[in-house]
């Protein structure tokens, strides 16, 4: 059974009877890896490890892709063979039960609207999001610092739209002190703003932002709140899905105080499909990942990457991660061999059985199991039955997911999106006074024009003319004193090449 001190997973069932498997929550900061082939028990696995934080107080982050999570909100029903497994593991009493939940969905539809801001998204996960260059990355990177230099807030796409416009304007100027700033890197960003843009990146930016501490709550009971995002339809950009999770988790890097190691993790962040964070992930986010696991442990966050295989995830994240449950894998192909080899190998040994071979016969439901112990050593790897969960399986009604939210404890905070002034409507305001400075010049460049011909009454009043301004110095001519100088001067020349003409011809004459 669960207690205060450690999350019942399951058992292991021998001829002695059955012995119980355990997360220690001292060491569930210290990461873990659930894995195993599609059809296995992966996502009961995953709801089992949410209600057990949950009843421990302990706040859970978790994606429902397939939409099979949100029954942790309905209490569960005890099901033949539910009940069965629940006796084969000596789980006596078998109750069931619901979890507090929160939905939340990046498009407003399934939950609670997530949004962020381009600023705090950053140049280095943009440039992953849109598959930038580094020539374009290198772009981008100027744009945001020329934004703080210039105090631009850049809250949604629109902003960085303008600001990249903003530079294109200036990539003269800016090449001299940052380097080539490409009209072709430009348009290429903003090309690839449309297609997020059309793929619904939109509603993802903007305000207001989603606070790091609204998936930190707990109920009144004490129960840890379950925040669960609704990823099916978001799984059809699953760059987008990448980048908005490792996103989250660097915020809470970034956000959340240095605790140390301390009896329960703070929360627990479950990062499913995780294949999908490395795909084709350059070295520098490789290594902001590992960073980021390495160090958020500190900041009392778990987290537990959800994925097929092992190999998905690098060696050298792989090797932060102490809490291991390994459902079954089947190895037909070469790569398939591999992975089972690599997921066995990972385990600390069993002498009572073949680690390999269990891996490939374990049934739905059953998984190897490994977590760490006293002093943080892992523990010997076990062939365990995954204990039944107290809620539902299978999602939750429509009816039932719309009432849940209007009860949620953030109802109506997120819901409406706000657009405060930031970098597109400055620079559009600096463009208008730009362009309205551009034309009072020409203005005043033009000549009064004369009123001769008017009738005295037609002229405007003595008082209402401006007084005359001091002969002191340089003074514009009307267009009367510049056609009399004018005339003076050619009188002037005529009557000088005469007299000229006259006395040359008197001297040649003399001759």
């Amino acid at each position: 059974m669960q207690d205060a001190e450690r999350l019942l997973l399951g058992a292991t069932v021998g001829p002695d009877g059955p012995v119980s498997e355990y997360l220690d929550f001292k060491y569930a900061n210290r990461h873990g890896i659930v894995t195993g082939a599609t059809g296995t028990g992966k996502t009961v696995t995953l709801q089992v490890l949410a209600e057990g934080f949950s009843n421990a107080g302990v706040p859970v982050f978790c994606a429902d892709i397939k939409g099979d999570l949100s029954g942790l909100a309905e209490i569960g029903e005890q099901k033949d063979f539910l009940v069965k497994r629940a006796q084969d593991i000596g789980l006596n009493p078998y109750t069931n039960d619901s979890s507090p939940v929160i939905f939340w969905d990046l498009f407003g539809e399934k939950g609670h609207r997530v949004r962020t801001t381009i600023s705090e998204m950053g140049p280095l996960l943009l440039s992953r999001l849109m598959n930038l260059t580094e020539a374009q990355e290198g772009v981008l990177n100027i744009a945001f610092r020329i934004a703080d230099e210039e105090g631009l807030l850049l809250l949604d796409l629109k902003d960085l739209q303008a600001i990249l416009g903003h530079v294109a304007e200036r990539a003269d100027e800016l090449s001299r002190k940052y380097g080539n700033v490409g009209k072709a890197s430009v348009g290429a960003i903003q090309r690839q703003l449309l297609i997020l843009d059309n793929q619904g990146a939109s509603f993802f930016f903007g305000e207001p932002a989603l606070s790091i501490n609204d998936l930190m709550r707990t109920d009144r009971t004490g129960k840890g709140i379950v925040s669960v995002l609704a990823a099916d339809k978001l799984m059809n950009n699953p760059r987008l899905y990448a980048t908005f999770l490792l996103w989250l988790l660097s915020e809470m890097f970034e956000e959340l105080p240095e605790v140390g190691d301390l009896d329960k993790p703070r929360l627990v962040f479950f990062f499913d499909e995780a294949h999908l964070l490395f795909d084709d992930a350059p070295k520098a986010l490789v290594d902001r990942i590992e960073q980021v696991v390495k160090l958020i442990r500190s900041k009392g966050v778990g987290v537990y990457f959800v994925t097929q295989n092992p190999l998905d995830v690098p060696e050298s994240v792989l090797a932060q991660l102490g809490n291991r449950i390994q459902h079954a894998l089947r190895a037909y192909t070469p790569r398939e061999e591999k992975a089972v080899k690599t997921a066995a190998d990972t385990f600390r040994p069993n002498p009572e059985f073949n680690t390999f071979r269990a891996i490939t016969e374990l049934g739905v439901g059953e998984a190897l199991v490994s977590t760490l112990g006293k002093g943080g050593v892992p523990s010997m790897v076990q062939r365990c039955l995954i204990r039944p969960p107290a809620g539902r399986i299978g999602p939750v009604t429509d009816a039932e997911r719309q009432g849940l939210i209007q009860r949620s404890p953030v109802f109506g905070v997120y819901d409406r999106m706000v657009d405060r002034e930031s970098a597109y409507e400055l620079l559009e305001a600096r463009a208008a006074k730009d362009e309205v400075q551009a034309e009072q010049p020409r203005e005043d460049r033009r000549l009064p024009v004369p009123d001769f011909g008017r009738e005295p009454a037609q002229r405007a009043p003595a008082q209402e003319r401006p007084a005359p301004r001091p002969r002191a110095g340089y003074q514009r001519q009307t267009v009367a004193e510049a056609v009399m100088k004018q005339v003076g001067r050619t009188v002037a020349t005529t009557l000088t090449t005469a007299i000229l003409r006259g006395v040359l011809g008197s001297l040649k004459r003399g001759k």
